[in-house]
């Protein structure tokens, strides 16, 4: 009896220890990044922790969520944490599909995602995207979007292009994340008309009095384009980086905490490392939950009582 019980804690001891096995090609980690808020905060915390186990950590920068894609299809890049839903269905089915990409994770629930309005907008009678057209003079005949290739744009698009959304007299005028805000900012400020894409989480929902637009469910999706972010990986991740991609699918976040840190990074300058840091050093609770059953990057047991010590050697506080 001994001997059976000693040899099946051995093959929980083997089987634990080769799940935490991550190949040699694992030892540096690659992120696909666009020049996006929320992805600065999400991947910077899963760097800052990846580095702590022991990896390296590399950012790609790419101009598209086409790129994006591509870079992990074709072994350029391993993760990306932006794969917004439904917004972006079009664009990632077929590299599912073609079994090219691996979703990981829900990283974050209950996220929106359509065209906003300031409110004194809304309330003069915009309250649906078949209204912009109404009043295309007042925007100036224009929806502003994100970066090229981004697929709110190309919504926005086909949604200009069905007569039955009575938008033909608009243009979708590409732009990025930070122009884009800019523009609605200038134009907030002077009390004029401005339409935009728009979603939570985001300080722009601190920042502005905002309403989001009915009518685009059967592009946004339904509920003024509900969404919901998901963590994707090149195809075969899990299984040549279990470990790795154990502690990508702890990663989940929240609302709060996304659009804290967004607001530090983008109005009060704080470098996305710093913030970080900072935030996770004061949030013992989530850093420990998500290195639940995560080894070190060579199979050891992390600290995390001391990793989380650690985060704020150097960097003082947000008020220092």
């Amino acid at each position: 009896m001994k001997i059976r019980v000693w040899t099946l804690l051995c093959a929980l001891l083997l089987a634990n220890t080769s799940q935490a096995q991550d190949d040699a090609s694992c030892n540096t980690i690659r992120f696909a990044m666009l020049d996006w808020a929320d992805l600065k905060v999400t991947s910077t915390a899963s760097r800052v922790l990846l580095e702590k186990l022991g990896y390296q950590v590399e950012l790609d920068v790419k101009t598209s969520i086409g790129e994006v894609y591509e870079s992990l299809a074709n072994d350029q890049n391993d993760l990306f944490l932006g794969n917004w839903m439904p917004a972006n269905t079009d664009m990632i089915t077929p590299y599912l599909e073609q079994g090219q990409l691996e979703v990981l994770q829900t990283n974050l629930k209950r996220g929106l995602y359509t065209i906003a309005v300031p409110e004194y907008v809304y309330d003069q009678g915009v309250t649906r995207v078949q209204d912009l057209g109404k009043y295309a003079a007042q925007f100036g005949g224009r929806v502003y979007g994100l970066e090229k290739g981004n697929t709110g744009n190309a919504l926005v698009k086909k949604m200009i292009a069905n007569p039955a959304m009575g938008m033909s007299q608009l243009e979708l005028i590409p732009t990025s994340e930070r122009l884009m805000l800019a523009q609605a900012n200038g134009r907030i400020r002077k009390g004029q008309w401005v339409a935009f894409l728009g979603w939570i989480p985001h300080p722009m929902n601190r920042n502005f009095e905002l309403r989001y637009l009915d009518g685009a469910d059967d592009y946004f999706g339904p509920d003024k384009g509900a969404s919901y972010v998901r963590t994707v990986a090149q195809d075969g991740f899990s299984q040549r980086c279990p470990n790795a991609a154990r502690l990508m699918k702890n990663m989940v976040f929240s609302q709060d905490m996304e659009e804290l840190l967004m607001d530090q990074i983008m109005n009060g300058f704080v470098p996305p490392l710093r913030a970080v840091r900072i935030w996770m050093h004061d949030n013992e609770a989530t850093v420990t939950g998500w290195l639940q059953g995560v080894a070190t990057r060579t199979g050891g047991q992390p600290d995390s009582r001391q990793i989380v010590a650690d985060l704020e050697v150097g960097w003082g506080r947000l008020t220092d």
